[in-house]
C-alpha cells in the first residue's frame, strides 16, 4: 500500500512528499517527522497487513526525510549542491537490492529446513551385517593352473593372422567385347550360317556368352555379320555377309570397340 501522511503543510503519499522537498517545491523544515511516524506506528497497531517490503520502503523515506532535515536545519559552511540532495533515491537502491538480497536467503532457509524435515523423518540403521552372516566374495581364479595362463600367454603374444578378403564370388571380366570381335571376325566366316545357341554352345559362364553376344551386335553394326530369328523367341541365326558385301575385314583385326 502507499502511506498517506497528514501534515498541516501536506497531506498525500509519503513518496510525493519526499519527492516535493527534493524540487525544492516545500521546505522541509515546515515539515514535522514526528507526527508521521507516530501515525505510521498507529497504523501498525491497527493493521497487520503490513508487509515487509512496505515497513521497509517506509523506512527508507523516512530515513531520507530526516537527513534533509537535518541539513536544513544545520547546514554545513560549504553550500551542498543540488544533486547531493539526490544521494538518497541512491541509497534507497542500495536499500532495496540488500532487500532482494534477504528474500534470497529467506528462500534458502526455506529450502533447508524442509529438507532437515524430511530428513528428520528418517531413521538410520544402527546395525550392520549380523556376525553370523559371512559374505566370501568369489575366487576368480578358482580352477585355473599355470598352464592355463601359460597358453592364455601364448595367445595373446601369438601374430594375428592377416585378414583376408576373398573373391571368389566377384566376376571378374576375363575377356572383352573388343577381344570378342576380332576372334568371331576370324572365325565366322568359315562357319557360314550358324545358330547363336551353337556358337556359344563350348562357352561355360554366362558373361562370356554375353560378350559374344555384344560382339556380334558391333559386327552387325559394322555390316559384316546379319542376325536374324524367324519366330518369336527362336534361334538367333548368323551368317557372315562381309566376303559377299565386298567390305574391308582388316578393320575389323584392328577393332577396339
Amino acid at each position: 500500500m502507499t502511506y498517506v501522511v497528514t501534515t498541516p503543510s501536506f497531506s498525500g503519499p509519503i513518496q510525493l512528499l519526499v519527492e516535493l522537498i527534493s524540487r525544492h517545491e516545500m521546505d522541509v523544515r515546515d515539515v514535522a517527522i514526528s507526527p508521521i511516524v507516530d501515525e505510521f506506528v498507529a497504523t501498525l497497531h491497527a493493521s497487520d497487513q503490513v508487509t515487509v517490503d512496505e515497513l521497509s520502503e517506509f523506512l527508507l523515506l523516512a530515513a531520507i526525510l530526516v537527513e534533509m532535515k537535518s541539513r536544513g536545519l544545520l547546514p554545513s559552511p560549504d553550500e551542498a549542491e543540488p544533486d547531493e540532495e539526490f544521494v538518497g533515491w541512491q541509497e534507497r537502491d542500495v536499500w532495496l537490492a540488500r532487500l532482494l538480497e534477504l528474500r534470497t536467503y529467506g528462500a534458502l532457509a526455506d529450502a533447508l529446513g524442509s529438507l532437515l524435515e524430511r530428513a528428520g523423518r528418517a531413521v538410520a540403521r544402527v546395525r550392520g551385517v549380523e556376525d553370523s552372516v559371512v559374505v566370501t566374495p568369489p575366487d576368480l581364479l578358482a580352477g585355473v593352473t599355470p598352464a592355463d595362463l601359460a597358453r592364455a600367454y601364448v595367445r595373446g603374444i601369438e601374430e594375428k593372422p592377416v585378414p583376408v578378403v576373398r573373391l571368389h564370388h566377384v566376376t571378374v571380366d576375363a575377356v572383352t567385347v573388343a577381344e570378342t570381335v576380332v576372334a568371331l571376325a576370324q572365325r565366322l566366316p568359315a562357319l557360314g550360317r550358324v545358330s547363336f545357341r551353337a556358337l556359344t554352345a563350348a562357352l561355360s559362364t554366362r558373361i562370356e556368352i554375353i560378350v559374344h553376344f555384344l560382339a556380334l551386335l558391333e559386327l552387325c553394326k559394322l555390316g559384316h555379320v546379319s542376325l536374324g530369328q524367324g519366330t518369336i523367341f527362336g534361334e538367333v541365326e548368323i551368317e557372315w555377309v562381309a566376303d559377299e558385301l565386298g567390305l574391308d575385314v582388316g578393320m575389323v583385326d584392328s577393332y577396339e570397340g
